[in-house]
């Protein structure tokens, strides 16, 4: 579905982000693994890529740094000299109520999820206006439709991603760039790890699927974003959350 394609794909050393980049690799894509803290787990991805027979290569960089995503996105041109699919997958959830919420997280939270978002769909879209082509899909998450107790910092983040898809969207269709948002629900992640049980346990039971998402659910949704299949969807916003109620 994708042979020959040139992907990055940000905050790709575990969880979501490595799902979508092996799933990406296996459909014969050159996977850009990218990531800021977890160099060896990327690394270890990579090879993995690599003893199957497939491309990958690795590139750090805070996605909230201009200067990092700038010299990035350099590396890219430079390399491989296009980009066709950018995943927008790095990011991060802090727990917190309201009242408790500090300046400094809220701050984190929307420089890494929104702003990361924002500098490299831009410095992406500097290349693929060129091609005339390009797939931008962004992680959002069904927080940032519905909201949740405790995560209006995560949630505002989330929420403000999915309207930089739509507008976007606009902007972009006219070069033949799609961009569209997938908001999974809950997922098998690290990020659920420290969930406690009975959360945990009230919140499978309002999926009416009867179970908690895995990486690879998502993945398969945003290969086909990036794909041709996919080439007259724009502006979307997809949730994957097996029906939940709640």
């Amino acid at each position: 579905m994708l042979d020959g394609k040139v992907v990055l794909v940000t905050g790709a050393s575990r969880g979501i982000g490595k799902a979508i980049a092996l799933l990406a690799a296996e459909n014969h894509a050159h996977v850009i693994v990218n990531y800021n803290k977890n160099g060896k787990s990327a690394a270890e991805l990579v090879d993995l890529i690599h003893e199957k027979g497939l491309s990958a290569s690795i590139i750090k960089a805070d996605v909230s740094s201009e200067d990092e995503v700038k010299d990035m996105f350099s590396s890219i041109k430079e390399k491989h000299s296009k980009l066709d699919v950018l995943v927008n997958n790095a990011g991060i959830m802090r727990n917190s109520l309201l009242a408790l919420t500090s300046t400094e997280l809220f701050d984190h939270t929307i420089d890494v999820n929104l702003k990361g978002t924002f500098l490299c769909t831009r410095y992406a879209t500097n290349m693929m206006r060129k091609q005339r082509l390009g797939r931008i899909v962004n992680i959002s998450s069904i927080v940032g439709l519905q909201g949740s107790e405790g995560q209006t910092a995560y949630s505002a983040s989330k929420a403000a991603v999915i309207g930089f898809t739509r507008s976007a969207a606009k902007e972009l269709g006219r070069y033949g760039i799609t961009v569209n948002a997938v908001a999974p629900g809950l997922i098998e992640t690290d990020l659920i790890k420290d969930m406690k049980p009975d959360i945990r346990d009230k919140m499978l039971s309002s999926i009416s699927l009867g179970r908690i998402g895995t990486p690879e659910d998502i993945a398969k949704v945003v290969l086909f974003l990036s794909s041709d299949l996919a080439s007259y969807v724009s502006g979307s916003v997809i949730v994957v959350d097996g029906c939940q109620t709640i």
